[in-house]
């Protein structure tokens, strides 16, 4: 410590500390040292300037909060934060010590202290004749501490950092010790009698109040001149409402001491909420009031002064529980060339851009309009997609939204007047609005401002008139518009699905066609491969459902399933041997809906996870080609074709052949002759319906196999009860193969 004033926290107080002679039997860390050197050239040196006194450590708890430990009946309250604080003659430090250890506050005495105390609210110091008080920032650390939203556009408190203040002072003649006790203080004097005689005419300006009946009392055979005081300090509501009424004489004149007087005046309510032996409710709830009222006193003096810290204006009326209609009435005026600085647009603007449900009336829809054509022109299409705005004379909003547009066309003035045009009932003038624009530049406008789209209320979201009308007249814009605001982060898709379902009035457990449209260009975009799964999962179950319960979409699908082949990678082409079974199927029932293709086409692709529909597929029956198709194609994904053989010979044996020519091949190519060739010749000894179809497979069967085995091969797997005549000609042609 030869060089450095001071260290803070555990880690950098890297040496030893020996305490001696105070029957310390705990271990301890330390977290502060300070080293104090005194400036010997500005004043007088004497033993007495490096004298420090008045070491305490202040605790903050949660106000109201106790917890009970069985240990020794003891009462524990929850602990907030600990302050460290001590004095030397002319300067006084104080730290707060949590999670980091930080200087505070300095206070620079105007004459040499003799003691001080520490309370949440004050800081009580005497010198020889003067019993002076100055503000703290307990309350301001703590509540930093105690709320992690502190700081944000939420809630805002004074910093920290904020000079302290010397509130009063009261003259005593001969002060020698001080004491702090709940709302008094508890000050020993010694006097002389010249300093007696000087007492009575001396003129006293005081902060505290003494008690009437408070009287020195003097033991009759105690040394004379010693004198107990106890002094009543003024209660905070009184002190805060003196605070705010002396703030008043800087608001026109001097900003910052305005704002300073009513921060001090703020801290002073905060931390007697914060005093757990505050527990009337009666005088809680005027706290509270006072509380309110000095974060509506500081929103104003934020919203109306011009200071760099004009934000703060907004956490400020937040925490006055003012609603928007209460502030536009404290700040506006009549006069239309009022100037509405920072703080208050910053307010308003972002206000109306959060979730309130608060309609202003008419009126005051109307002033909006005015403050923002005067401050942020720009500003007002955003402004009237607010809930807020929902009363505004749409004549109005029309008028300024055409002196935006002379001023600076934009795609989302556009938009907000097709909007307006709605609310007028004026359809004919909306489609003007939208037909002036190119679908992309639209699009970019909905992105701009998503609440064109879509609105919330207490947490519901809902779409909007000017999407209503879209989904009717302009469904493949309106979702490629959903999609935009998707891709950029402006929608989830969980939140997509409720919105879409929503807008189509369907239930939560409905799913309408223009869902279907959204997954499906979902997928077309080529999304991540996480949400391409879930999207895989949602589109076949859903086609699978309808395909049940041979349900036709709600709407006209927007996209068809050759549209989706040729635009997307995760709907592959159609087997072969599948388009061969669907041509078996009557025009009627294989042009009902695209559902089933789709879902082929989809099942073909290779990036589909077949198991994950597995308990799904049990609800299409397999008695007709269209849900046989979706059985086989999953056992062959599956790699189970030799099930898939067995379902194509029970109930369509015509595309046994295109299947095997298809799947049959590399790994799988030994079937033809393990299992289709002894399936063949078992169902052809027997003359029945499909007879005619077996032998044929059969024939083909042998073709293939005949070029593909050895003769001796070929010999081994035909079978022994064969008819030589039927097989002799693919003998010869296997033979003539390995001749040639």
């Amino acid at each position: 410590m030869q060089y450095e004033s001071e260290r803070l926290h555990k880690d950098s107080c890297d040496f030893t500390v020996n305490i001696e002679n105070c029957w310390l039997i705990f271990p301890f860390v330390t977290f502060l040292c300070r080293r104090f050197a005194l400036d010997v050239s500005s004043f007088p040196f004497s033993v007495e300037d490096a004298k420090l006194h008045s070491l305490q450590l202040l605790p903050i708890h949660e106000s109201g909060t106790y917890v009970t430990a069985k240990e020794g009946d003891t009462t524990k309250q929850e602990f907030l934060s600990l302050f460290c604080f001590f004095s030397l003659p002319h300067v006084a430090y104080l730290y707060t010590i949590n999670n980091l250890v930080e200087l505070i506050s300095t206070y620079q005495y105007s004459e040499r202290s003799q003691q001080a105390v520490l309370t949440p609210q004050f800081l009580h110091v005497i010198t020889s004749n003067n019993l002076q008080c100055f503000t703290v920032r307990c309350s301001a650390a703590a509540a930093r501490n105690q709320d992690p939203y502190t700081d944000t556009t939420l809630k805002a408190c004074p910093p920290v950092s904020l000079d302290v203040c010397t509130l009063r002072m009261q003259l005593f003649i001969g002060l020698k010790a001080i004491s702090h006790f709940k709302h008094h203080i508890i000050i020993l004097t010694k006097a002389d009698s010249e300093d007696i005689l000087e007492k009575k005419t001396l003129k006293q300006r005081f902060l505290y109040r003494k008690a009437d009946n408070i009287k020195p009392k003097v033991p009759p055979e105690s040394e004379s001149g010693w004198n107990l005081y106890i002094v009543n300090t003024t209660s905070t509501l009184q002190l805060y409402k003196e605070m705010v009424e002396y703030s008043k004489t800087y608001e026109n004149v001097r900003t910052e001491s305005c704002i300073h007087l009513l921060s001090e005046a703020h801290l002073l309510v905060r931390a007697a909420l914060m005093d757990p032996a505050v527990k009337e409710l009666e005088e809680k709830e005027a706290l509270l009031a006072a509380f309110r009222e000095s974060c509506a006193l500081l929103g104003d003096c934020y919203s109306r002064f011009d200071t760099k810290d004009f934000h703060l204006t907004l956490p400020y009326y937040k925490m006055s529980s003012l609603s928007i209609s209460d502030i536009l009435k404290r700040v506006t005026f009549e006069d239309k060339t009022q100037k509405y600085e920072k703080g208050f647009i910053f307010y308003l603007k972002h206000s109306l851009y959060e979730d309130i449900d608060e309609k202003l009336n008419e009126d005051l829809a109307a002033k909006v309009l005015q403050i923002f054509h005067r401050a942020e022109p720009n500003q007002i299409p955003h402004i009237l997609c607010s809930l807020c705005m929902k009363n505004v004379c749409p004549e109005m909003a029309k008028e300024y939204l055409e002196l935006i547009e002379n001023m600076a066309p934009s795609v989302l003035v556009t938009l907000a007047k097709a909007s307006v045009a709605l609310k007028k009932g004026d359809w004919d003038r909306c489609k003007k609005e939208l037909d002036s624009q190119a679908e992309m530049k639209l699009v970019c406008g909905f992105i701009q401002e998503p609440r064109l789209l879509k609105q919330h209320n207490k947490g519901q979201m809902f779409p909007t008139e000017l999407a209503l009308y879209l989904k009717e007249t302009r469904p493949g814009f309106l979702l490629a518009s959903l999609l935009a605001l998707h891709e950029n982060n402006k929608m989830e898709l969980e939140e997509a699905n409720s919105y879409i379902k929503m807008l189509s009035g369907k239930n939560e457990d409905a799913v309408p066609q223009l869902l279907v449209d959204f997954w499906e260009a979902l997928l077309v975009a080529r999304t991540q491969e996480e949400v391409a799964q879930k999207l895989h999962f949602k589109l076949a179950t859903q086609y699978i459902w309808r395909l049940s319960r041979k349900e036709l979409p709600d709407t006209e699908p927007l996209k068809t399933t050759e549209d989706l082949i040729n635009s997307c990678s995760d709907y592959g082409l159609i087997f072969s041997w599948i388009i061969f079974m669907m041509s078996l199927v009557p025009l009627p029932d294989w042009n009902s809906c695209d559902d089933l293709s789709k879902l082929q086409s989809l099942l073909c692709s290779p990036s589909f996870r077949i198991s994950s529909i597995l308990p799904f597929v049990k609800n299409i029956p397999e008695d007709s080609i269209s849900g046989l198709s979706i059985h086989v194609l999953c056992d062959t994904c599956l790699g189970q074709h030799e099930a898939g053989i067995d379902k194509l010979l029970d109930r369509c044996p015509e595309a046994v052949i295109p299947y095997a020519q298809h799947e049959l091949r590399d790994e799988h190519q030994a079937l033809w002759w393990n299992k289709l060739l002894p399936e063949l010749c078992k169902r052809t000894r027997h003359v029945g319906e499909n007879y005619p179809v077996f032998l044929s497979s059969l024939q083909e069967t042998l073709s293939v196999i005949a070029t593909a085995l050895e003769l001796r091969d070929f010999l081994n797997v035909l079978p022994e009860d064969g008819n030589a005549a039927f097989f002799l000609p693919h003998l010869l042609q296997c033979s003539r193969r390995l001749v040639t």
